[in-house]
């Protein structure tokens, strides 16, 4: 499979995901988002495939969104050849190994992973709130799901960056390891669901572990998506995004007694 923003091999019975943009930090793309959506789709169609293991390529896992093209990089705007298919959805377990700075988007997307592991040296923060964005991909509960409600507001309505021992102690993470030893655990985990377990008991079980929240992930990121959109055209978000790009602090304009839409 030949792809441009991320890259796919096979390791025997299991699939290396890797987000590819390295020089940018492997930041966001509608080009990345789709064609990670192929890369599930693959795994997911070839009972050839027994796990997934996701990493990025350099010194980052995914440090958010492009934002080079200005505010832009927040959109979930993009064109399909199927309809997305996330890591949740798929019935081949997926493996995040987040080999280094996980932001906004970067850390949203292996929330839809079924296990996480990081270097012990990786940062991650749900910034958004700090570009006047919100985060996406259904973390307002998978976040809560995984951490509680107290450990998900600190870090949804802060956007603070945290370290992954922190985010191991509140259950963000399953583990966190040496960089130079996070591949090898992370191949360590998928060989061991490849070589020992049943597929279809593993799937029956994926898709039971995630059905109690499951359901409601569509409606959540339609909900996301249509208030990102309408961020997207808020001053607050020029202003975030542009004080991001010239490093020195927002000074936001609007009032959420007065510019919160009505749906709210």
């Amino acid at each position: 499979m030949n792809f441009e923003h991320i890259e796919f091999e096979r390791r025997g019975k299991v699939a290396l995901v890797t987000l590819n943009r390295p020089d940018n930090l492997n930041a966001w793309t509608p080009t990345m988002s789709r064609e990670l959506s192929e890369a599930m789709h693959e795994c997911n169609d070839n009972d050839d495939i027994r796990a997934v293991v996701l990493t990025g390529a350099g010194r980052a896992f995914c440090a958010g969104a492009d934002m080079s093209g200005g505010e832009e990089g927040f959109s979930g705007s993009q064109t399909l050849k199927r309809e997305p298919l996330w890591p949740y959805q798929t019935n081949t377990p997926v493996i995040a190994a987040i080999n280094g700075a996980a932001v906004g988007v970067g850390i949203t997307y292996p929330m839809l992973a079924d296990i996480r592991l990081a270097a012990d040296t990786a940062k991650i923060g749900f910034a958004m709130v700090r570009r006047g964005i919100l985060p996406e991909l259904a973390s307002h509960m998978t976040v809560a799901q995984v951490a509680g409600f107290s450990n998900a507001a600190d870090l949804l309505l802060t956007g603070r960056i945290i370290t992954a021992q922190k985010a191991e102690q509140m259950g963000l993470l399953s583990e966190c390891v040496a960089p130079e030893k996070l591949l090898e655990r992370a191949f360590e985990i998928a060989d061991d669901i490849a070589e020992n377990t049943a597929p279809v008991s593993v799937a029956l079980s994926k898709k039971l572990l995630w059905q109690a929240n499951a359901a409601q992930f569509p409606a959540l990121m339609e909900t996301e998506l249509k208030t990102i959109d309408w961020l997207i055209r808020s001053p607050d978000v020029k202003e975030g995004v542009q004080a991001f790009l010239e490093k020195r602090p927002a000074q936001w304009s609007m009032s959420p007694t007065r510019d919160i839409p009505d749906a709210f």
